[in-house]
């Protein structure tokens, strides 16, 4: 019996689509929808006209991407999931998938920064009785900044270099604020420090409240542009290593990390404190200082009538263009529309980098959409220059 799935067609995006039998090869077997709104015959996120898995291809990939060559990625290949894979194949795969898994044009230099054993920099916490691994690429981070290509194209991207290291240097030690990220911990140094009672019955009143994903405000009119670009073709490949939905948000920024060149880490906690929010209810602001028009009047706190602090998440990081770019992934990032969630951590990081906010563009995606906008838009209504 032809049963009814959640799947929609890789031709016309439409999800209704039925299971259409399966399709046999040497090492896989592979699941046939039907979409009987174009009646076109496809396979879910499936790498076509491939004899090997996508977990063999795409972990192939990625390993060669860590730094190991071509000879011991198929020796790791073997081991992981008994199945020898010649080198050749190997290479091919490497070569058919370089347009998307772009990092391989910076693999050689990487390799003279870091061993491929210190490439990325791993730790995990427990925020919000929740547990994050935050990630940065350490390799990415130096030559991102520091390759000609990039200086020669974007000059004011050296400016990011020494805030962006600094914060990310200091989100695995003590000098990180963890216990904004924990209510008890909040609370026992809150009492600690002698502050009123009072303080922290708001905070255990609004212990659910201040967590960026959750929080709606309104902001100024914000014009998002669609796109469809590498995000989308990196989170399509990232799915197929994803055994399940909860999965997802770890696999594609693993596969983002290790092998895209402009993603610098992943699961960044990112915080808004009171002092944050007086910065920018203050008229005379870093921000605006190079702008005599930017004053109070035209600039917005979305935020006043929430407690802080407000603490979140970034899934994705990217330096690119000359913009610092904040990307979150959605399943079904067209019915999605996160700008309050996105704008919180773009004025979070922006404090904690002291960069203005116009350097900050906002993202949400999947693997067939891309939506971007501007921050600085939803909380600045006059011109910028």
């Amino acid at each position: 019996m032809i049963s009814q799935v959640n799947c929609s067609c890789t031709l016309c995006n439409s999800i209704k689509t039925k299971k259409a039998g399966l399709k046999r090869n040497k090492f896989q077997v592979i699941q046939q929808y039907v979409c009987k709104s174009c009646g076109k015959i496809f396979t879910k996120r499936n790498l076509k006209n491939k004899t090997y898995t996508p977990n063999i291809i795409l972990n192939s990939i990625s390993f060669y991407n860590l730094g190991y060559t071509q000879q011991q990625t198929s020796n790791l290949i073997a081991q992981k999931f008994k199945i020898k894979v010649p080198q050749r194949t190997i290479s091919q795969w490497i070569n058919e998938y370089k347009h998307i898994t772009t990092f391989n044009k910076l693999r050689k230099a990487s390799l003279k920064q870091y061993p491929r054993e210190e490439i990325i920099d791993t730790h995990e916490f427990l925020h919000n009785n929740l547990p994050y691994k935050f990630q940065i690429h350490k390799a990415k981070l130096e030559l991102l900044f520091k390759n000609k290509l990039y200086d020669n194209k974007f000059t004011n991207i050296s400016k990011f270099y020494e805030p962006i290291k600094q914060y990310l240097e200091k989100i695995p030690t003590e000098k990180f604020p963890h216990h904004i990220f924990n209510k008890n911990l909040l609370i026992k140094k809150i009492k600690s420090n002698g502050i009123k009672t009072k303080t922290i019955e708001e905070i255990e009143k609004n212990k659910n409240e201040n967590r960026a994903s959750q929080l709606k405000f309104e902001t100024l009119e914000i014009k998002k542009q669609t796109k469809n670009n590498l995000a989308n073709k990196l989170t399509s490949l990232a799915l197929n290593l994803a055994k399940n939905n909860k999965q997802r948000h770890e696999a594609i920024q693993n596969f983002f990390l290790i092998n895209d060149s402009t993603t610098i880490a992943t699961e960044i906690p990112v915080y808004l404190t009171n002092w944050d929010a007086g910065y920018y209810r203050c008229s005379k602001i870093k921000d605006f200082r190079h702008h005599a028009k930017w004053n109070q009047h035209n600039f917005i706190f979305p935020l006043s009538l929430h407690h802080t602090p407000i603490t979140g998440h970034i899934d994705i990081l990217q330096v690119r263009n000359g913009l610092i770019h904040i990307l979150d992934y959605k399943p079904e990032a067209q019915k999605q529309q996160p700008i309050e969630q996105l704008t919180i951590y773009a004025l979070a990081l922006s404090r904690k980098l002291n960069l203005p906010l116009k350097l900050f563009k906002a993202a949400w995606f999947d693997e067939d959409n891309y939506y971007e906008f501007f921050p600085l838009h939803g909380v600045y209504g006059g011109k910028i220059s």
